[in-house]
């Protein structure tokens, strides 16, 4: 790109951000005041969002940055963002002459945290150079560090994903029961909306009772029975359930066999 932005006195240049969200979705915003489209994404008119500076340094800590706006789309809602949607999405932002389209990437990353207080919403963000900051050594435990059907697990998610309707919601137990034969097997699991406005909504299954899945995230009041779920069988990730369930224990990622901390507070016994 050759645009050198604010190289005039008087320029014709606007902030734009991307939103690439866990279901799917990807939604624009742009400061300026008429919607603007370009790299294949719509990007509304949102005068009233405000970016704070974005501040790239060489060194290897985070390039922080934050975005805030009044909740004024229906992109950006209060349901949505109390459900999770916008949790650990991918953002990008920049700059774009609005006259001409050509724009440049300023900043990458993704939203650590959310927030709102009814009339208005905060976003902090973090860089890519974050992931810099994880360890990469594992350490040993005894269950299994693999994500199920994941990179070591080795497992194919097709075999495991399941099809099912709701057939009744619990609100108070913030649980649903869907139509299918053996719900134990969907524990640590988990569950994607499929169909209507809630497309794409993922919740964890943290554990059954009774038939019903109890979910880790707050239900929307829009699920009904009726609703079309994609699921995914859960795993306890004990060796037992890897080799007796899954017959796949010579991919177990963890030490079931490694002595404990207790061994430390052992003691010689006299016969």
């Amino acid at each position: 790109m050759t645009r050198i932005f604010f190289s005039r006195e008087l320029d014709t240049a606007a902030s734009w951000w991307r939103i690439y969200r866990r279901d799917g979705i990807a939604l624009g915003f742009t400061t300026h005041d008429r919607d603007l489209w370009f790299d294949g994404i719509l990007h509304r008119a949102a005068p009233g969002m405000l970016p704070s500076a974005v501040r790239k340094t060489m060194s290897l800590a985070d390039d922080e940055a934050e975005v805030a706006g009044a909740l004024g789309h229906d992109t950006i809602r209060p349901d949505d963002i109390t459900a999770g949607r916008f949790d650990d999405a991918t953002i990008e932002c920049g700059i774009i002459d609005w006259e001409t389209l050509e724009n440049a990437s300023l900043y990458a990353g993704q939203i650590e945290s959310v927030s709102s207080d009814g009339a208005g919403f905060a976003a902090r963000l973090q860089s890519a150079k974050a992931r810099l900051d994880v360890d990469p050594v594992p350490r040993a435990s005894p269950s299994c560090r693999a994500s199920f059907c994941g990179p070591g697990c080795t497992l194919s998610a097709s075999a495991f994903r399941h099809r099912a309707a709701i057939a009744e919601v619990d609100f108070s137990a913030n649980a649903v029961r869907l139509e299918v034969s053996d719900p134990a097997r969907f524990a640590n699991g988990t569950m994607r909306l499929l169909g209507g406005p809630l497309t794409g909504l993922s919740f964890g299954i943290i554990a059954q009772a009774e038939g019903f899945l109890e979910l880790d995230l707050p239900l929307p009041d829009a699920i009904s029975k009726g609703q079309k779920a994609l699921l995914l069988e859960g795993c306890d990730k004990t060796i037992a359930t890897c080799a007796v369930r899954f017959g796949n224990a010579i991919n177990f990622q963890g030490e079931p066999h490694l002595p404990g901390n207790d061994l430390l507070a052992r003691y010689p016994q006299s016969q």
